[in-house]
This record gives structure tokens, sequence and C-alpha cells, in this order.
């Protein structure tokens, strides 16, 4: 009886359990896009904090809710366009009931009920009672907004530097955004104003068209208008280009049909990685980061046309998209790697547009912060190179390489090593080539090099070992392009991070222009802010594993696979040193610590795998799970730094799955610890390359044993080769360390050469 009882309440449980999934919008198994959290890491550790962005994959058309910060109480308006992946707005919309002279350019809401997907937007604006929905495409997006004021409603759009004027039935304008640069827009209201009226000093004009700062034209509508619908296009080119992408785009205003294309175009991106297991929080944390991924860099081609910042002219692109807005520093590492991986195409036209910026600028010299305005030529080193000689020894051809390499070369070998300095080489750059190091100045010495940043410092260490990374790269595209000179040049150069080596210390240590090293010298503190008289953003713990091309050196100079893991180990456990405001004051990028590693800063990105080299993978596999676990969460502080659009969280996307590109331009991959059971990775050619982690748990994160292709397989590593044409490497996941797996010296990773 008990038995018949319970099944009728089962059934009734289970139907209220489906209605309220069919009410929260959500089906019974979900889709990648649905784990996606754009809040993780919107509230910073101490830098900049990640935002809530709304965008389809790699287009330029993004925006977040304005506000303070996170926790800020007040939306700025309702955002139109950001063309930066962290800068504020172009234009902005606000919407207002009330009286006429309360009317501002921006107004400022309280608000309630956000709801933030990667395609979709919406909140309830509770002072003005007014519902607001969102959806976009890649240049045009719409908004609706539903009034429950019985009263006229007011729709303001402002530019905030440039012109707007309202035209038959639509606004059309521009924004400039930096000196060359402007930003047009065309947008179109569903219903017709009551009257138009521009806002000059806070009153009302009965005029159509307004210029300058804060120029406002604000459509009316009467108190019969409930629901007011508006779609708009943007363009770098000129305001018939942005009518010409709003019509092509979103010819209707029906904002469910475009939400869910923008939600099927998102699931087709995400689900070109296909995880099973873990938790939902896991999953969560997985789908965000590689939805960060796609934030950049942008698509600015426009029907077969792009503006290029580089010479301030408008383009063809000849049938192969433009991309901009990538700060190489940062996604070289891991970001360009994984897009070879899960779009090699689309890598191939961001590589392309490179060479293409490159010939438009001044000098012929490889972009390395390329932004929607020119290249901003931040941080130090020139490491897209690295980029170029990854891609194409991983199969990408659909790039000029003899181009990217003159590109590539200039960049290295004719602009200034300065950090964030577009100026020619000059005295600094001439001691490099003689002397194979960039000197370092003495305390209260003063600086004489015109390319020197006064903030930015010579950063001597990190720019000797980032060039000899790059030179090393130069040399094995000289290599494959049949330059034999080039390539022996850039070989011998490669090593140059040999001459900063402190044998004493075992660290890399700057040293003045007679060829000392600076002393007393404190490799936590020593530099000043962000260590940047002698390492970069970084300490001297940092950077004394930064010689990606040639690890094995490195482990010979530390003495051995012994001394190098112990160092490593030392890495992980020496403390701060310093209370955390002294310590953060200093060195404000070197958050997500671990003793004096860093998990908030890119150079460090590499390090946990360097154990792989050093015959003890099983210690990599334990502190990559550690790193995973405590820094990246699903949560508003789950970012531990800067995520920089991608150049962080594809380190999160590569260790989830279980491997990871410690040194691109090899094409190799070091192998971690997997989170979920099963990966696949749909690639470009139809084939999967598939990871199975048989038992993998937040216990069970040790390697027992491994098969790659069928075939027993003892080392750390895996070539590109290996899952290029599909494969499956199978894992064997326990509790406790196998400490033979992997170990053995004749199983390291490759070295900088290309053999054991």
């Amino acid at each position: 009886m008990r038995t018949m009882q319970i099944i009728p309440s089962l059934r009734i449980f289970g139907l209220v359990l489906v209605h309220l999934c069919l009410a929260s919008g959500l089906s019974a198994q979900q889709q990648p896009v649905d784990y996606v959290n754009p809040y993780i890491g919107n509230i910073s550790h101490l830098l900049v904090p990640t935002f809530p962005t709304i965008h389809l994959p790699n287009s330029f058309l993004r925006v977040y809710p304005e506000r303070g910060d996170f926790t800020g109480n007040l939306l700025h308006g309702l955002p139109l366009v950001v063309t930066s992946h962290r800068g504020s707005s172009a234009f902005n919309l606000s919407s207002f009931q009330g009286n006429e002279n309360d009317l501002k350019p921006v107004i400022s809401y309280s608000y309630d009920q956000e709801k933030l997907t990667p395609y979709s937007y919406s909140v309830y604006l509770d002072e003005q009672q007014t519902e607001v929905q969102f959806g976009l495409s890649h240049q045009s997006a719409m908004y609706e907004l539903k009034f429950s004021q019985n009263q006229a409603a007011y729709l303001i759009l402002n530019s905030q530097n440039g012109s707007l004027k309202w035209n038959d039935d639509a606004i059309s304008g521009f924004q400039t955004i930096d000196g060359n640069t402007r930003v047009y827009i065309y947008l179109k209201p569903e219903q017709t104003p009551e009257s138009i009226s521009v806002l000059k000093e806070n009153e009302l004009v009965n005029e159509k068209e307004a210029s300058g700062k804060n120029a406002c034209v604000v459509l009316k509508f009467g108190q019969g208008a409930k629901t007011v619908r508006l779609r708009y296009g943007i363009s770098f080119i000129d305001t018939d280009q942005a009518h010409k992408n709003l019509n092509r785009e979103i010819p209707d205003y029906d904002l469910k049909s475009l939400q869910e294309s923008g939600r099927k175009i998102w699931n087709e991106s995400l689900g070109k990685i296909e995880v099973t297991g873990g938790t939902d929080n896991e999953k969560t944390i997985f789908y965000t980061s590689f939805y960060r991924t796609f934030e950049r860099p942008v698509c600015i081609s426009e029907d077969g046309r792009y503006y290029s910042a580089f010479d301030g002219t408008v383009h063809n692109d000849n049938g192969t998209p433009f991309f901009t807005d990538d700060w190489i520093w940062d996604s070289y590492r891991a970001h360009h790697p994984l897009r070879v991986l899960v779009d090699p195409k689309k890598e191939e036209q961001i590589l392309h547009s490179f060479v293409e910026m490159a010939g438009q600028m001044k000098h012929n010299w490889w972009p390395t912060f390329p932004e929607i305005t020119g290249d901003s030529r931040r941080m130090n080193s020139n490491h897209g190179v690295a980029s170029v000689i990854d891609a194409y020894r991983k199969g990408l051809r659909g790039f000029d390489l003899e181009k990217a390499y003159e590109a590539c070369k200039g960049a290295i070998t004719e602009k200034t090593l300065a950090p964030w300095s577009g100026m020619p080489a000059g005295e600094l750059d001439q001691f490099y080539k003689e002397h194979g190091y960039i000197p370092a100045l003495h305390e209260g010495e003063k600086e004489t090099i015109p390319e020197v940043n006064s903030f930015e410092k010579r950063q001597p260490v990190a720019v000797t070992l980032g060039t000899s990374y790059d030179e090393w790269c130069l040399g094995q595209l000289a290599g494959e392009l049949g330059k034999k000179d080039d390539a022996a040049y850039f070989g011998k150069a490669s090593f140059n991070y040999r001459n900063l080596f402190n044998t004493e210390t075992k660290f890399f240590h700057p040293k003045d222009k007679y060829g000392k090293f600076i002393e007393p010298f404190d490799y936590r503190f020593s530099g000043g802010i962000g260590a940047r008289e002698s390492y970069g953003e970084n300490n001297g713990w940092t950077y004394r594993w930064d010689v990606q091309h040639n690890i094995p050196d490195l482990i010979d100079l530390m003495g051995g696979k012994s001394e190098f893991a112990n160092n490593l180990d030392a890495l992980f456990s020496t403390p701060m040193g310093r209370g955390k405001r002294e310590f953060y004051t200093q060195l404000p990028d070197q958050t997500g610590n671990v003793g004096q590693f860093t998990m908030a800063n890119e150079p460090s990105l590499h390090i946990p795998y360097l154990y792989n080299y050093a015959g003890q993978p099983w210690k990599t596999q334990k502190v990559i799970r550690m790193l995973l676990h405590e820094w990246f969460r699903n949560d508003l502080m789950g970012v531990p730094g800067d995520e920089d659009g991608g150049g962080m969280t594809s380190f999160v996307v590569f260790s989830y799955m279980g491997f990871y590109p410690v040194t691109p331009g090899m094409p190799i991959y070091s192998i971690g610890s997997p989170i979920f059971t099963n990966v696949k990775i749909h690639l470009d050619n139809g084939k999967i390359f598939e990871i199975e982690a048989n038992n993998a748990s937040a216990e069970n994160k040790y390697i027992q044993s491994a098969t790659l292709n069928g075939t027993t397989w003892d080392k750390p590593w895996f070539s590109h080769k290996d899952l290029a044409n599909g494969g499956k490497l199978i894992l064997q996941m326990g509790p406790k360390a196998n400490r033979s797996w992997g170990s053995s010296a004749d199983n390291a990773p490759l070295s900088e050469t290309g053999s054991n």
C-alpha cells in the first residue's frame, strides 16, 4: 500500500519539476551557453575586473551594464557599444518618464532583476518602473522598453564627443573615440516619435541635430506608448554602412527571434568542446572561461570592407575578414594556441590581419597591442612572433609567412625594445645587439635613453628574456623559410638569457652597462613599482622561469632536474615577505599568491607544468588542481587578476581539459590533470580528439597510467600531430601519486632543438 501511495507522489513531484524547468526557460539538459556566468570575476582582487559582456563570438558589437563597479547600485544609462574589452561605451541610451527639467545626457537608474547572458540582457529600472530587454547580432542590436507610468516617455541618445541628427525616421551620427577613429550609429525606433528635440544645458531645444560634447537627440513618445522598440546598427566606416549592417542583420523588431539566434550561435561555438563529468560549478567555470576567449579579437569587416585605424583608411578585405583588438603579450601564451585547436580558420584570418595592419602602419612592424584605434605598443617584447611560428608548425597556411616574418623581424630588430614604446631602435637596442642583454640602472641613476617610458622603465631582465624567446621564434621561422643565415643568427641570440643568469643565486639578475650585477638586490622587492626597473609587473621569482623556449637548458643552469624541482618547490613555499598591503602596493599585478607564485599574471601560466620537465609530473598534477580549485571559482571574485579578455581564461580551458602549450612555437602539449571524465574537442577537419580520464574527481587527480591512440603512453606530453587527425588519450586517475609515471628522463617534453 505504501508503494502504491509513493508512486503517484513521485509522479506529481516530477511534473512539478518539469513545470519549474519550463517556467525558468531551461530544458531538461543544459546546453553549453546555459553554464556561462558572465558575473564571475566582476569584483577584482585588486586591479581590473572582468565585465559581464554581452556579445557574439569575436563580434565588434559588445556591451555591458555601465556602473562604477559591480557593487554599484546605479546604472548609468543603457550601453550601445563598447569599443575596447575594458573601456567605457561609445554612445549612451537613456529612457525617462517624469519632469522634463530632470532630463540629462545620461540618466542614472536604481535597478533590480538584472539578468544577463552572452546573448541577452534584461533589467528592471525600479524607480522609473520600466522593463528593459536587449538582444544583439554581430554589428547591430535591439532594445525593447516597457513603460508603466501613465505619462510621456523620452529616449535620450547621447554621443559623448561627436554629432547626432534626426533624419526622417532614424537617428544617425558618430562619436570620436580617438584622434583618427570614429564609431557610427544608425538607430531606428519602431514607432514614430511625437516630437524630436535636442538637449542643450539640460534644456530641450526644438532642433534635430546636435554636436560636440554630450550631443543629445531626444525622442518624445506620447502617454499611449507603453512599449517602445528600437534597433540600431554600428559601423567604423560611416552611417550608411551602419544602416546597411542593421538592415542585413535585424530587418524587424522580433526580439525573441534575435535572442534565440544569438543563443544558437553561442552553443555552436562553445559546443566545439564537449565535456562530461565534473560538477555543475566546474562546468560553469569551464564554459564561462571558454566564453571569455571569444571576447577578442573582433572582426571589423563590414560587407567586405573595414576601416583601419592603422592608416586611417577604408580597405577592401578581399574575402578575408579583418580582426583587431588583441593584447598579444597576454594572448600568445594560451589564447592563440586554443584558437588553433577550435577554430584554425579564424586564427589564419587573425594572423593575416596582423600581416595587413603591419603593412598599413608607418613601419612594417608586427603589432603588439592592436586595438580598434590602432596599435598601442604596450608591454615588453614582441611575442606575436610566437603565434606565427606556433600556427605554422601546427599546419596553418592561410597567411603569408614571408610577409609575417619580415614584419616580426622588423618589430624586434628595427623598433626599440624599450617597453611601451613605438620609437625606432636606439642606443639601448644597440647595446643589446653588442652585449646580449638590456643594461639596468643603479638606484638613483638618471635615465638618459629617450625611448624609455618614465613609468614603465627599462624592464631589463623581462626584455632580455622575452627577446631571447622572440629571437628563437624568429630563428625557427627563418629555418622554415630557408633563410639559413638568419636562422643561425637568431638561434645564437636565443641564448641571450644566459647573460643575466646569476650562477650563485640561480636567478636572472639585472646587470649594469659594465657587466656587473646590481647589488644589493632582493628578488622579491627590488626594482620599484611593479619591479619595472628590473623585471616587469612581476618580481624575480616569476621571471626565474621565463625561458619558455629552452627549458632543458634552464634545468642545466640550475644544476639539474632535482635542483630545478627544488627551486620550483621554493617558489610555491617562499612567503610573501611583507604584509599584503605593502606587498601589493609595490606589486599590484602579483595577486593570486601561493608563496611567491602568482596565479594572476600571464608570465606565470606555464610554470606549474614545469615539473613535467624535471621528472616529477605528479607535482604538476597536484599543483594544477590546487590552483584551479583555489583561484578560479564560480563567484564574483572567481578570477585572481586581470583576465585580459581571454588571456588568462584560456589557461583555465586548457588546464580543465588536462593539457597546456608550455612553449608556443613548439607543437607539443604538456599533460596536467583533467577535471572532467571525458572531453571531446571537435576539430575543424571533422575529427574528434578525446580525453578520457577514468575516475577523475576532486580526490582522483593523479595519473596512474595512460594510453594514446591505443598505445601505452608514459610521457607527460603529446604532440599536436597526435591530436590533429583525431585520436584518444585515456588516463587512469587515482587519489595518490604514481611517481613513476612519466618520470623517466627519456620521457621528458621535447627540448628546444626538437629532440629529447
